[in-house]
């Protein structure tokens, strides 16, 4: 989880903050609040979890060698479980406490916080996640994207789909499929797939995966059935792991499928053993 370890060290650098050791719900003049929205329960808090401790260690660290500048961080967790009504609770909870930033920490919560933001003038971070259309700033003025948006993942792998192809133009005629988290985070990638398919004549075959993801055998029978030349897998916690799974059951060479950045950490491959090679 080191990538997760390190887009909390651009939160905090980018916000221009600090941390105290333990949670605080009084805000001193050296000091600024940092709500920390986690999932430390359900089906994703096996990636959860990481995440959620490298942020307070990180918190903790800033915070002992001095703050930034002389400003200590207080934070306060507030559980999710990665569903949007609980963020959104989490979020009125805490911006009275008059937070510096939110890291929604979910796609979902992202969208939900979207229109409170500019109301509540908190600024919304996300990392590598949430709303791509808000890379526009002059629209999105309160949305912080850091570290690429899920528009910036599409196209880097329809780019390098293109560079092992010979070009992009050697697209044309190829079948892609995107075997995605049926959720705001999965649908995020597909106005820009669909354009790129516009553009380069290839085939987009959509299939979604129902949260949290652990029954995926129809997804694949089509997958086996449409034989797409490439799988994008749009994944997150249980359904990595249950899509590698499946591929291999299903004879789908482990090379013609890519994965977004959230489809390839310990968790994911951590149980399908040799399999998850390659």
């Amino acid at each position: 989880m080191k990538l997760k370890s390190i887009a909390l060290a651009a939160t905090l650098v980018t916000a221009g903050i600090a941390t105290l050791p333990a949670p605080a719900v009084a805000q001193e003049a050296n000091e600024q609040f940092f709500p920390l929205l986690v999932y430390r329960t359900g089906a994703y808090a096996p990636n959860g979890t990481p995440w959620a401790n490298g942020k307070q260690d990180y918190v903790k660290y800033i915070n002992a060698t001095g703050g930034i500048n002389g400003v200590k961080i207080a934070y306060e967790e507030c559980e999710t479980g990665y569903a949007t009504d609980k963020g959104v609770e989490c979020y009125e909870r805490l911006k009275g406490k008059k937070a510096t930033l939110i890291d929604p920490q979910a796609t979902g919560i992202t969208f939900a916080l979207t229109d409170k933001a500019p109301v509540d003038k908190i600024p919304l971070i996300t990392l590598g996640y949430g709303l791509a259309a808000s890379q526009d700033g002059g629209v999105f003025k309160w949305n912080f994207p850091l570290m690429g948006s899920y528009w910036t993942a599409a196209d880097a792998l329809i780019q390098h789909l293109g560079k092992k192809e010979g070009g992009l133009d050697k697209l044309k005629g190829k079948k892609i499929a995107l075997v995605y988290h049926d959720s705001p985070f999965g649908k995020e990638p597909i106005p820009l797939l669909q354009k790129r398919a516009q553009m380069h004549r290839f085939e987009l075959v959509l299939l979604p995966v129902t949260a949290p993801g652990v029954e995926q055998k129809a997804t694949w029978l089509q997958v086996r059935q449409q034989r797409p030349d490439y799988t994008l897998l749009w994944g997150w916690g249980v359904m990595n792991s249950t899509a590698l799974k499946e591929a291999v059951a299903t004879g789908y060479p482990r090379e013609k499928l890519f994965g977004v950045w959230w489809s390839g950490a310990e968790p994911d491959v951590k149980d399908v053993g040799a399999n998850a090679k390659g």
